[in-house]
């Protein structure tokens, strides 16, 4: 099933509709759209989104210090719901920015290797498990179709969709399959985010390589939380979610048998 959505101002959205779920179910097409940020829509753009994918509600889980380099979105003139949950620990007056957003050239930067965004999936889980929580409310309990993004579209926005996934039953290879195909368009997200802050002279100072998505990174997280919560919907009962709320997110998500 052909997933992207090709629009004027991303190059990093699809549907994840059609997914197959391990009981022989799918995803429901035009319920859970991933992306790279939503700057840059057109006004075209805009009357698709709303009118034909039917998104009425935004996830947005890019940084404070993201959120206010950037002007609002388009789509927040069209009525469509934000819902803002970093996934980051902010930084406090006096200290750094975020690791990724540094624009200091001679600060020793760790190496964005596979053990590195590993370890940065499993923070989002430890350090900011109410935005993941809040995050996947959203999709639970939206009237229409929800878009979850951050900047590029592949970790912050990858944990998100991986988790919601895995509580709908979609089996981890299907999900790593989804989070690769990032990778299709990444030259050109990148292109992209050159044109914006904050994002500009970081980017700069990292070899594209980097920011590519590699399977182990995703699998390991997913076997993280098989492992240590017996699944995501076990992660999100760990985190005060009821079993009754565990199924809203799964049967929202799942079409009708």
């Amino acid at each position: 099933m052909h997933r992207w959505i090709d629009l004027d101002g991303v190059a990093n959205m699809r549907d994840l509709g059609g997914l197959p779920t391990r009981d022989g179910r799918v995803i429901a097409p035009r319920r859970l759209i991933r992306s790279e940020h939503l700057q840059d829509l057109s006004p075209a753009d805009v009357t698709r989104v709303v009118r034909e994918l039917n998104v009425r509600d935004v996830v947005d889980l890019r940084t404070h210090t993201e959120v206010d380099a950037a002007r609002p979105g388009p789509l927040a003139a069209a009525g469509v719901r934000h819902h803002h949950h970093s996934f980051l620990p902010e930084a406090r007056p006096g200290l750094p920015p975020v690791d990724f957003l540094s624009e200091n050239p001679d600060r020793v930067r760790p190496l964005k290797d596979t053990d590195y965004w590993t370890q940065h999936y499993r923070g989002y889980l430890t350090q900011r498990p109410d935005s993941v929580t809040a995050a996947l409310a959203v999709i639970a309990t939206s009237p229409g179709a929800v878009i979850v993004h951050c900047a590029a579209g592949k970790d912050r926005t990858g944990t998100v969709i991986a988790l919601a996934l895995a509580v709908a039953g979609v089996p981890h290879e299907a999900i790593i399959e989804d989070y690769l195909l990032t990778d299709e368009r990444l030259d050109r997200v990148l292109d992209r985010l050159l044109e914006h802050e904050p994002y500009r002279t970081a980017l700069r100072q990292t070899p594209r390589d980097e920011h590519r998505p590699v399977a182990h990174s995703m699998a390991a997280l997913l076997a993280m939380v098989d492992a240590d919560f017996g699944g995501a919907g076990g992660w999100l009962l760990a985190q005060g979610w009821s079993p009754g709320e565990v199924e809203t997110l799964r049967t929202r998500l799942l079409e009708a048998a």
